[in-house]
């Protein structure tokens, strides 16, 4: 992350995070193109890149601003922010003094842009929303950027609805959160039902109810649907429900104990009960948490742990006093960057689209720290306090996130090793020249040829890599409905076709020696291992026999691409895992030993292609059923629909509903029943 220092220091390298002083400017520039050795301006060399951005440094603004390197192909190398953009530039085209991922990144350049902004928390937090559109492979980037679930209680003209929620805060109501998982949300609200009894069914659900659900006979819903409760008692539930997720938790335990005490008093043994089990269920909302701060109203806490060239950033979320989970993260970043850099940018991108808390703790001083704290402070219309703690609680804080940040990479260290072991497998295994660094899956979903859908998962040597899944939709109107070999051979063709004209192919490398167990260390050029920037597939694994191998070998050489390697997997007899056949190109058939490890990891390939497509397939399918209506089964009419309706409410409740449940609306029997179950449950294929 670039710094704000006005003054080169002496006993450090010339980085882009530093400014020259004001009379360097022109001095620290190299001669004109003219007075340089023709080699030494080549492009790729280093002379060159430091042509190209002297002559931008002279054009540049002295104002604040963003500046962007970019390459050849005009892919964007670098952004970067700096309080002078002139000065920061002419950094760069200085002759000596840069390490080697400043020196490739400009011999790379060979094109700037600049952006002035009016301050320079202005240009910080451009950069930060410029980096995580843009993904430069010289910046530190931040990886598995979802959003986080929060909760929401509802307001509105119907009673209030307790609910998860995503994205952006459209709906009127009260936001608690943020939950680092999604599993921690789903058990907090599993809990405050009981506690509360506050309703998690949907508008329409409660509107259409004639009776009281099944969560009312669990006691998880106190009925207002039904009358169950009057909306004055429900609304002080309601109420009580707020104050326990505001950090009222002390209050709210105590007036439900007092009334436990008072009710047991007066012989209300059943209602005394009602009130023990609220208590209960509070407290296993609060054990859930695990540590619970007592002076840290409102954190996030950041601490960095760097091994083997990785980063690991582990985020703790204490709202209201508290805990509401953690997460880890494992950011890209060159392994020159030092802890408190890698640090810097993460926060900086990891605020860039979601609110921030008044406090911000970190495990390292970093570099512009009052800088930033004064752009999220603008950004959140409030203060915003970054620290380091160093004595009392919140060092104890900081301390416990800094020893998951250690385990959580410790861990993740141990699975690249394994995963490096497996991909050593598999090339073992399918006589591949080396491990592959990019494996491609492709599977087909569909039931009788309808909703046909293809898909692409992708596999290296840090597991699947969700964010390049891939899935098609079949379109071909001249395929026979259920034709599998079709299928496969127009997402092939759509996919390598496309692939053949963004992105050349890569030069086949010389074989490598056969890869070691041992995880290697991050990558250089911004951590990028090869699979992540190189679109094509060492390996292309289908599901399917000698016929999908042949279809597939056809489609890929129609091409011009017959030397892409390509391996089948057909299930074994009885579709038994353990016993699959393995095709590929000119050589017998394989039939591994049922504790290969590297069958194990072909099957995990194969089920989770398998999952992707049946998922999408599904997707598919259900959207379909909305447009068209329950019309498409036989036997379901606008009557029996407007009675399913009625009965459940949401198509996504006819789906989800058992053989009795759909028995027991009015005017569908048994069979009908039967077939509207069957219709939603059929196996995907």
């Amino acid at each position: 992350m670039p710094t704000s220092d006005d003054k080169t220091r002496p006993d450090q390298n010339i980085d882009p995070d530093i400014d020259l002083a004001e009379d360097e400017d022109e001095a620290s520039l190299p001669p004109e193109a003219d007075d340089i050795d023709p080699d030494a301006l080549a492009p790729g060399a280093l002379g060159a890149g430091r042509s190209v951005i002297a002559r931008h440094a002279r054009l540049a603004p002295s104002t604040p601003g963003v500046y962007r390197m970019i390459g050849a192909d005009g892919e964007v190398l670098y952004v970067g922010k700096a309080k002078s953009l002139k000065r920061r530039v002419a950094s760069y085209a200085r002759q000596t003094g840069h390490e080697a991922r400043i020196a490739r990144m400009i011999a790379a350049t060979t094109n700037m842009e600049f952006v002035s902004t009016a301050t320079e928390t202005e240009a910080l937090l451009l950069e930060a929303n410029l980096i995580k559109r843009l993904r430069p492979r010289f910046n530190v980037l931040l990886r598995d950027d979802k959003s986080f679930p929060y909760i929401l209680i509802t307001k509105g003209d119907l009673p209030a609805q307790i609910m998860k929620h995503r994205g952006a805060r459209s709906r009127p109501g009260d936001y608690y959160g943020p939950f680092a998982a999604v599993n921690a949300v789903n058990r907090t609200i599993t809990a405050l039902e009981r506690a509360f009894l506050i309703r998690s069914c949907s508008d329409a659900v409660y509107e259409s109810r004639t009776r009281p659900c099944l969560l009312h006979q669990i006691k998880r819903c106190a009925a207002p649907c039904t009358g169950e409760i009057s909306h004055g008692d429900y609304a002080a539930l309601v109420a009580e429900a707020k104050a326990f997720l505001s950090g009222r938790s002390h209050a709210v335990k105590e007036s439900l104990a007092a009334d436990m005490d008072a009710a047991s008093a007066a012989l209300e043994f059943e209602r005394a009960a009602i009130m023990r089990d609220r208590l209960a269920a509070l407290s296993a909302v609060q054990s859930q948490q695990g540590i619970n701060p007592r002076a840290t109203e409102e954190a996030d806490v950041f601490a960095i742990h760097q091994d083997g060239g990785y980063n690991c950033i582990e985020v703790f979320f204490f709202r209201t006093g508290q805990n509401w989970g953690n997460r880890a993260y494992f950011p890209k970043a060159d392994r020159s960057f030092a802890a408190a850099d890698v640090l810097s940018a993460f926060i900086a991108q990891f605020y860039d689209d979601k609110p921030c808390p008044r406090c911000i703790l970190l495990s390292h001083d970093i570099p512009d720290r009052d800088l930033l704290a004064e752009a999220l402070s603008i950004k959140s219309s409030r203060k915003v306090e970054i620290a380091t703690p160093q004595r009392g609680e919140k060092k104890e804080l900081v301390a416990h996130a800094a020893a998951n940040a250690r385990e959580a990479l410790g861990r993740k260290l141990a699975d690249t090793a394994s995963q490096h072991r497996l991909l050593a497998g598999l090339a073992s295994v399918l006589a591949l020249p080396r491990p592959p660094q990019r494996i491609e899956v492709y599977d087909n979903s569909h039931i009788q040829g309808t909703n046909a859908v293809g898909a692409m998962i992708v596999v290296g040597p840090e597991g699947f890599r969700k964010n390049q899944y891939r899935k098609f939709n079949i379109r071909s109107a001249d395929l026979v409905p259920g034709d599998d070999f079709g299928m496969m051979r127009e997402v092939l063709n759509r996919r390598f076709k496309r692939l053949v004209q963004e992105s050349p192919r890569p030069a086949e490398p010389a074989p490598a020696e056969p890869a070691r167990a041992e995880p290697s260390a991050a990558p250089e050029e911004g951590g990028a291992g090869a699979g992540d920037t190189v679109a094509w597939p060492d390996l292309v694994v289908i599901d399917g026999g000698a016929g999908q191998l042949a279809a597939a070998r056809e489609t890929l050489a129609a091409l011009g691409l017959a030397d892409v390697r390509i391996a089948a997997v057909a299930k074994g007899p009885d579709r038994d895992a353990g016993r699959e056949t393995i095709f590929i190109p000119d050589v017998a058939p394989i039939k591994l030993p049922l504790r290969d490890p590297a069958l194990y990891f072909i099957q995990r390939m194969r089920d989770e292609a398998h999952r992707f497509a049946i998922g999408s397939h599904r997707a598919r399918r259900s959207r379909d059923i909305r447009e068209a209506g329950l019309q498409e089964i036989a036997g379901i009419g606008p009557t029996r629909k407007r009675a399913l309706l009625r009965h459940f409410g949401t198509l996504k409740a006819i789906e989800r509903a058992s053989l009795s449940d759909l028995a027991q609306v009015p005017g569908i029997n048994a069979e009908t029943a039967r077939r509207i179950y069957d219709f939603f449950h059929e196996a995907g294929r």
